[in-house]
């Protein structure tokens, strides 16, 4: 009989992971605060949130006793013709801390569904008023998730996602914002992004960007005028406005909600991962009364979209739970603080000859190679130091829990710092 981690390699397909030749998987037997603990005893401190998702750590009271409390009185209902108050509370809190505007919530399955739901709506807009629209115009170098729609508007050359392009709808992509986040800002690197603008805005559904982070895409940190023009520009042609914070909501770029940075307000902004502190999965897409309106007064009558687990009742209350946590844990200090010592220990890191670049911006601290890392080399020397890190292409980055004490945070830091000295390592050589 096959052992769990041999059946596991032989019959699990993990993210983006070869089943003939998988990367090494780590079994892990609990977690508790900022602690993955292994099956063989090891304890593992966690520098990923798992993926941006567990602000609050892992295994946390408050968030155990608002899950057990709902699940005492129903674990799930649809939400077709049924409403229940953990939904009710939540979109109520949404509809306070996004921008002002923002008045109509959809609650929906994950960060990628999000996104589906977001172009869905912008798409059955412009049907409603009578100019159906096809295209999308984003930016270079992004990322929106996993799903058709989604893959549509990742960059089609960059990206995961290239080899579906023979199958996905064509949308614009305007060149990569090249500016830094504390960079010297000019409006040259707008120029592209507005003739595509210019020449196609009567096609267009609606811009969608990842404000401020580009995740998935190199981890890129840009310009906050960035978004400010881009808000100007849609307004100047009368474009809508998509926010992706999926990964960049509830604090973690420094911001609530990185949009703020450049103080602008979408007209339909996606969130989830962190939405639920990292418990379950769940997200929101929240757009203007003028949209909804519009939409609900089209030939349909409705919004056109459904999810059989919308609005679970279990991941509303542990997402009101975890947006009390973030108010009670004053997460601006904690980002504040993780901020600080990413610098400290990650900065250094400029001088060595195999890294290209260091930057970090509230609880991100990223540490770009010269060329693609060995992730199985790499990801054994970190277990071997004690610590959880997941580097992927070039960048070797960090994104751990606000709740991560200075110590925890230093030896994520000085982990990386060793590794980048050990080129054998790091590049698998």
């Amino acid at each position: 009989m096959l052992t769990d981690l041999e059946f596991d390699r032989r019959h699990i397909w993990h993210p983006y992971t070869s089943m003939t030749e998988p990367l090494p998987c780590y079994p892990v037997h609990s977690a508790q605060g900022v602690e993955l603990q292994l099956e063989d005893g090891r304890r593992l401190i966690d520098g990923m949130s798992s993926w941006w998702a567990s602000i609050h750590g892992y295994n946390h009271p408050f968030l155990n006793q608002a899950v057990s409390e709902q699940l005492d009185k129903m674990s799930h209902v649809m939400f077709g013709g049924i409403t229940h108050q953990p939904a009710v509370e939540l979109c109520r809190r949404l509809v306070d801390i996004t921008g002002d505007g923002l008045d109509c919530v959809f609650l929906a399955d994950s960060g990628s569904v999000a996104v589906e739901v977001a172009m869905k709506m912008a798409l059955q807009y412009w049907q409603a008023k009578g100019q159906p629209r096809q295209k999308f115009l984003t930016l270079s170098n992004g990322y929106h998730g996993d799903t058709f729609g989604a893959m549509s508007v990742c960059d089609p050359q960059n990206s995961m996602h290239q080899l579906y392009q023979g199958f996905l709808p064509d949308n614009l992509f305007a060149d990569g914002v090249d500016i830094p986040f504390d960079g010297q800002w000019n409006d040259n690197g707008l120029e592209h992004f507005s003739s595509l603008l210019n020449q196609h805005h009567s096609q267009i559904a609606a811009v969608i960007l990842e404000p401020i982070v580009q995740g998935a895409g190199g981890m890129r940190f840009y310009h906050p005028n960035y978004l400010t023009r881009i808000r100007q520009l849609c307004d100047e042609y009368q474009i809508l406005l998509i926010s992706d914070e999926i990964a960049t909501g509830f604090g973690r770029t420094g911001k609530l909600f990185a949009c703020q940075h450049g103080q602008i307000v979408p007209d339909i902004q996606c969130m989830g991962k962190a939405l639920t502190g990292g418990y379950m999965t769940l997200s929101a897409v929240i757009t203007t009364r003028n949209i909804a309106q519009t939409i609900s007064q089209g030939e349909a009558g409705c919004f056109m979209h459904g999810p059989t687990f919308m609005a679970n009742p279990l991941a509303c209350a542990v997402a009101c739970a975890s947006l009390d946590l973030l108010a009670q844990n004053h997460w601006q200090g904690q980002v504040a603080a993780i901020a600080e010592g990413l610098n400290k220990g990650l900065m250094p890191l400029l001088e060595h000859p195999q890294v290209q670049d260091v930057r970090v911006l509230g609880a991100i601290g990223v540490v770009e190679m010269t060329r693609p890392v060995n992730v199985a080399s790499l990801q054994q020397f970190f277990v071997k130091q004690g610590v959880w890190i997941r580097p992927f292409g070039k960048l070797i980055y960090l994104m751990p829990p606000f709740i991560i004490s200075s110590e925890q945070l230093i030896r994520l830091t000085r982990a990386i710092s060793e590794a980048v000295s050990r080129p054998d390592v790091v590049f698998g050589e």
